[in-house]
């Protein structure tokens, strides 16, 4: 301003004595803009036509926390709890999606499974979505609503974007998610991994429903109670490496249903299936039969657990959580196992293509 003041006062002066050129010109010098001080060293100034970035990241939870949090997308809204465990705060970990059963909470199905003292000793990252109440009355996850079996709908939609959420809030590998759940959350579980194999590395699920022609509550009753609709016609695309647990005595969903995964799985036409049968004791005496299914190639595509006397509840799992089975083999630590097993491989890169000279 100071600067403007004096040119005007100079085209002032010019014009009294005579010169009206030089005072036009002496007012014009005034009023143009200033231009910016050239660098030391005669360097240009250069202009970032990047948009800056509005926020930094969120902050990683801290280690050892047990944060709560609510997640919303188009497709709806979900309560979660989120563990991280105790170590580097800098490491990628796998992150596993905890889905509980009716009647259950994130809290409860946590206590129960035991995940989080399993997260401290493996290093992985545990989310627990929940369900509300004005969703079902019973917190069930809605299963059998064909409403809820598509990629891009309903309730896998929503658990499928909350762990993307997860992912990036926890800064999860990628490479290593993984889904499971019981009972209700079992199905869900199955048909969430199946809907998203691209970020579902593997499923777990026990007691709980296979994929079929499952499209009201009254065929779900049906096939809980082991009058199984007959699975999908035609042939199924091939779901995520799967492992399943079911006790022989479960009164709540018929054990018959765990025979319906490798139905499934012959479905999608994966070529011979090689098996292999073991027998074991747990620990507190409860006797299983395990089954593997391979390819033809040795790759494992579904695991079966057959827990002998057990109930609808958790194998392995904590008295202080509700469905469990503390007599069983820990079904937690074997879903680990075949779990942390198995990561998403790179894609193969395709090699340059060299132009003639």
């Amino acid at each position: 301003m100071t600067d403007l003041l004096k040119a005007l006062v100079k085209a002032a002066s010019l014009a009294r004595k005579g010169r009206p050129l030089s005072a036009v010109l002496a007012a014009q010098r005034g009023l143009a803009p200033a231009r910016p001080a050239k660098r030391k060293g005669g360097a240009k100034t250069k202009v970032s036509r990047k948009p800056q970035a509005s926020a930094s990241l969120s902050p990683r939870p801290a280690p050892g926390s047990f944060i709560s949090g609510e997640f919303t997308c188009p497709q709806g809204t979900l309560a979660y709890r989120l563990y991280t465990p105790h170590g580097s705060p800098l490491r990628r970990m796998p992150l596993v999606v905890m889905l509980h059963g009716c009647s259950q909470s994130a809290v409860d199905f946590a206590i129960g499974t035991g995940m989080n003292r399993l997260a401290d000793a493996l290093g992985f990252i545990v989310l627990y979505p929940q369900q509300s109440q004005s969703a079902n009355l019973a917190r069930c996850w809605n299963w059998h609503n064909p409403d809820n079996q598509k990629r891009g709908r309903g309730e896998p939609a929503v658990i499928a974007a909350l762990t993307r959420h997860a992912m990036a809030l926890s800064r999860a590998n990628p490479a290593r998610i993984y889904i499971a759940g019981l009972s209700a959350g079992g199905a869900a579980a199955a048909i969430t991994g199946a809907a998203y194999p691209d970020l579902f590395v593997a499923i777990g699920v026990h007691s709980g429903v296979a994929q079929g022609q499952i499209g009201s509550l009254a065929t779900a009753i049906s096939a809980m109670r082991g009058r199984r609709a007959s699975g999908p016609s035609g042939k199924l695309r091939r779901p995520p490496p799967t492992i399943v647990f079911h006790g022989d005595q479960d009164r709540v969903v018929h054990p018959s249903n765990a025979g319906a995964f490798l139905a499934n799985l012959e479905r999608s036409k994966p070529g011979p299936l090689l098996s292999q049968s073991f027998a074991g004791t747990s620990a507190q005496g409860r006797d299983f039969t395990r089954k593997v299914y391979k390819s033809a190639h040795g790759e494992i595509l579904l695991e079966d657990w057959t827990i002998h006397g057990s109930g609808h509840g958790w194998s392995g799992g904590h008295a202080g959580g509700s469905y469990t089975d503390p007599a069983g083999p820990d079904a937690s630590k074997e879903m680990l196992r075949f779990f942390l097993a198995r990561r998403r491989q790179a894609p193969k890169q395709k090699p340059a293509v060299k132009s003639d000279p």
